[in-house]
């Protein structure tokens, strides 16, 4: 009998969904208790209630946008923090998130800035240059 076929139910206990081991020392478990889960849902609601009201305030074209982008930016670093628990995280995960974020913003930035190139040889088509002749 070779030794893969010897079962022993007390492996299945240190065993994954795909009958993988598990190593007990490196396994990571972190239980959110509800009340805190609840209150990051509050904190999500309310936020999102401030964006909408922003909506109904005029501060502004550009300010009403940075304002909702301000707190929207709040909202997704609660959602990362508690939800995707990068708060009970190994900080090296915080370091690879926020530079993921910045190279993002970079490419947003230079994208936006080439915009402004190509905008100037633009010139609108006339409203009659779409129709048949005849």
């Amino acid at each position: 009998m070779s030794e893969h076929a010897v079962h022993n139910a007390a492996d299945d206990d240190n065993r994954d969904d795909d009958n993988t081991p598990i190593d007990e020392e490196h396994a990571h478990v972190h239980v959110v208790p509800p009340r805190i889960l609840i209150a990051v849902f509050a904190v999500l609601l309310v936020l999102t209630f401030m964006t909408v009201a922003v909506t109904w305030i005029d501060f502004g074209r550009t300010a009403n946008v940075w304002i909702a982008l301000t707190i929207a930016a709040i909202k997704s670093a609660f959602v990362a923090l508690y939800f995707m628990h990068l708060r009970w995280d190994s900080p090296f995960n915080a370091v690879i998130l926020i530079a993921a974020l910045f190279f993002v913003a970079l490419l947003i930035g230079i994208i936006t800035l080439d915009t402004s190139e190509y905008h100037i040889n633009f010139e609108v088509p006339p409203p009659t240059s779409a129709r048949p002749v005849g």
